[in-house]
């Protein structure tokens, strides 16, 4: 098996939109809202603070002391609202660079985060924390080295208040983190296609279908989000490897998502839906299991 320096492996620990849902009929895909764990060459990067971090953070209190990068691609609720029970925040030791843009209103993403837990928010201010949190405001456009390997370029997307989308580069792969981000009617984003090219992976902001975003009695446009036919398209002309629809509606349950998925199979052969605690592999590729691939498992064809 290879040494952690040598791997990209990127996990869900949340992949729902808006607010969390947990229950009978979404326990296949996960109700947790946006947490996206990176694991490459060595280095641990975390996108958005959903509900699905406390999961993460549970899964790392046996490596502790931990030193990660924390990526937050705006500070809507769902996108946030489970920092405040990232268990290896509160233990002395661990260092977390927490990197965001700065807010239209000009605040900052320490602001943001430590207004969501003062009173009457929240019990525990955010000074409790006892981790070393260093954070970093981040200019729209900017690009982050971390280490000597790990680049991550940043493009801002169309979303109400304004949100950053991610490209994380290492070793020739790349993965594109874009969500939350709504497509233009006319042309196709400059911005979503530049992180996305020749990506190995695109996690996309894919919460309507088609018919719901034009719906005549529920319109969604302007809403802020996407829908699974402007993903396919974006990966077509990007020339994205593997196409991972992502930030499912609440209202989409199990069975709705499994038709989704068969639809943007269709559309786009090397495709998945964002699950719950299934990781998918960059690099390297699996070992070879009689042709089987290990359990709960997705490799990303290259």
């Amino acid at each position: 098996m290879s040494s952690a320096l040598n791997r990209f492996v990127i996990n869900f620990w949340g992949v729902r939109g808006s607010i969390s849902c947990p229950g009978a009929s979404t326990v296949r895909y996960g109700g947790n809202t946006p947490c996206v764990e990176m694991q490459v060459g060595g280095k641990r990067l975390i996108f958005d603070g959903g509900t699905g971090i406390r999961v993460l953070g549970r899964s790392l209190l046996s490596e502790m002391p931990l030193e990660a990068h924390l990526f937050f691609t705006h500070s809507h609720w769902d996108h946030i609202q489970g920092f405040p029970f990232f268990v290896p925040a509160f233990v002395k030791g661990n260092c977390f660079h927490i990197h965001a843009a700065i807010a239209p209103d000009g605040s900052t993403i320490e602001k943001r985060l430590n207004d969501q837990m003062r009173h009457p928010n929240f019990p525990v201010p955010l000074q409790v924390m006892g981790a070393d949190l260093q954070f970093k405001d981040l200019q729209i456009g900017q690009s982050v080295a971390v280490g000597d390997e790990v680049l991550v370029e940043t493009a801002l997307l169309n979303h109400p208040g304004q949100a950053l989308g991610y490209r994380v580069n290492w070793q020739g792969h790349a993965a594109a983190y874009i969500t939350d981000t709504e497509h233009y009617p006319d042309r196709m984003d400059e911005n979503v296609l530049k992180l996305a090219q020749n990506a190995d992976v695109m996690i996309y902001d894919a919460t309507y279908t088609d018919d719901e975003y034009h719906s005549t009695q529920s319109s969604k446009v302007g809403w802020g989000h996407s829908t699974w036919q402007e993903a396919v398209k974006v990966a077509k002309a990007a020339n994205v490897k593997k196409l991972v629809i992502f930030h499912h509606d609440p209202l989409h349950d199990d069975d709705f998502l499994d038709q989704v998925g068969r639809d943007v199979a269709m559309a786009f052969p090397n495709s998945l839906l964002a699950r719950e605690g299934v990781p998918l592999h960059i690099a390297p590729p699996f070992p070879s299991l009689n042709g089987a691939k290990p359990l709960k498992e997705i490799q990303v064809s290259v």
